[in-house]
């Protein structure tokens, strides 16, 4: 086995291993493709990750005052394949922003956000789009 494939088993081993769904899967309960789902939890081991309360975001949704009950308490996200997530860290999309193109984040704590800070517990604002 070279190399890339090593790296490659990897990444896949570890994808698995996560609680988040892939981007692919990112559905709601009646299989419409969704934009992202938002989580409010996440945990230290990566399978726990993506659980508890979350968001579903519908493609083109612009919300400028997230839920009160999802306000900074999302700690983990996945954006759909051919989608990007826009947040913002302040109402009404102000403060710092972030866009999260397709993929799963497990941590938002191991997002940067400025120099000393992440975005863990710090979404108030969101836009998202597909194409």
């Amino acid at each position: 086995m070279n190399l890339l494939s090593v790296c490659i088993l990897s990444l896949l081993v570890s994808l698995s291993l996560a609680g988040c769904p892939l981007p692919a899967d990112v559905k709601d309960d009646n299989g419409n493709k969704l934009c992202a789902r938002m989580y409010a939890d996440s945990s230290v081991y990566y399978e726990d990750c993506c659980a508890g309360d979350y968001l579903d975001v519908k493609p083109g949704e612009d919300v400028p005052y997230i839920a009160l009950r999802f306000n900074n308490r999302i700690s983990s996200l996945v954006v759909a394949t051919r989608c990007e997530l826009t947040v913002w860290s302040k109402k009404p999309k102000d403060g710092t922003t972030k866009k999260f193109s397709s993929g799963s984040y497990p941590r938002l704590a191991e997002v940067k956000k400025g120099l000393l800070g992440n975005w863990d517990d710090s979404i108030s604002s969101y836009y998202c789009k597909c194409s």
